[in-house]
């Protein structure tokens, strides 16, 4: 079948503003992802189009972008899933810099990420024994949900509050400080709490949802982000 892309193009280097490219492709099939027919446009038809891309299995989060005006991951996105009868609009996420074309900068959304203290905080010495610090499952499970985020950005960059105010820590970070404020191995429940306490912290979040249907690993944002809430007006984990 035939295929109209209509991509939002940038080149800082010649540009004054964003345009839109538009591209048609032939012999495409319903199985066939975005990303392919990107791969296409960037290798047929106009080898300047530039995009992140990596892994092309939805495991790196390097190729989110907005597709037909939603937040995805174009190696994950299959025309079957989109209405493809149509034109199919791909721009860059909001709420960051683009670099050039698809491409934005992700380096306020990292040091937002690493703001949270994302890494985990031994509570307790080893064990004498020499083993691993054992967990049941229950208390597993507590955190199971936020250990699947990929960094794609797919849920800060659809975030409204996100993009009112860029000081917004934002849903990916909440995310990831939810992995460890919950997790009973971990000893630095309060430091993050505190951090997460902040005017820019969880309570610009207006639990508007945005950021979970965005997710592409289907992770319950916005439940996480009301959990994290919780535990600062109880105080303890």
């Amino acid at each position: 079948m035939e295929v109209k892309l209509r991509i939002r193009r940038f080149n800082p280097e010649k540009d004054q503003k964003p345009y839109w490219g538009e591209y048609t492709l032939t012999d495409v099939e319903p199985t066939d992802s975005v990303l392919e027919l990107l791969n296409r446009v960037k290798w047929e038809q106009d080898g300047t189009l530039t995009l992140r891309r990596s892994c092309a299995h939805g495991v790196c989060g390097s190729d989110a972008m907005r597709i037909n005006g939603r937040n995805r991951l174009a190696c994950t996105t299959l025309l079957q899933a989109i209405d493809a009868s149509k034109v199919i609009q791909i721009e860059p996420i909001l709420g960051l810099k683009v670099i050039k074309d698809l491409v934005t900068d992700f380096e306020a959304f990292f040091e937002h990420y690493r703001s949270v203290m994302p890494y985990f905080v031994p509570a307790t010495p080893v064990p004498s024994n020499g083993r691993e610090r054992y967990q049941s499952q229950a208390d597993r499970a507590r955190f199971d949900d936020t250990t699947k985020c990929i960094l794609c950005a797919c849920c800060t960059t659809s975030c409204p509050s996100f993009w009112a105010s860029g000081q917004y820590v934002g849903p990916a970070a909440i995310v990831n400080a939810h992995r460890f404020i919950f997790d009973s191995r971990d000893g630095a429940t309060n430091q993050r709490l505190n951090i997460l306490a902040e005017p820019d912290g969880v309570w610009r979040c207006r639990t508007i949802f945005n950021c979970t249907p965005a997710c592409p690993r289907e992770i319950e944002v916005t439940r996480a982000i009301g959990e994290v809430k919780l535990a600062i007006q109880q105080g303890a984990r």
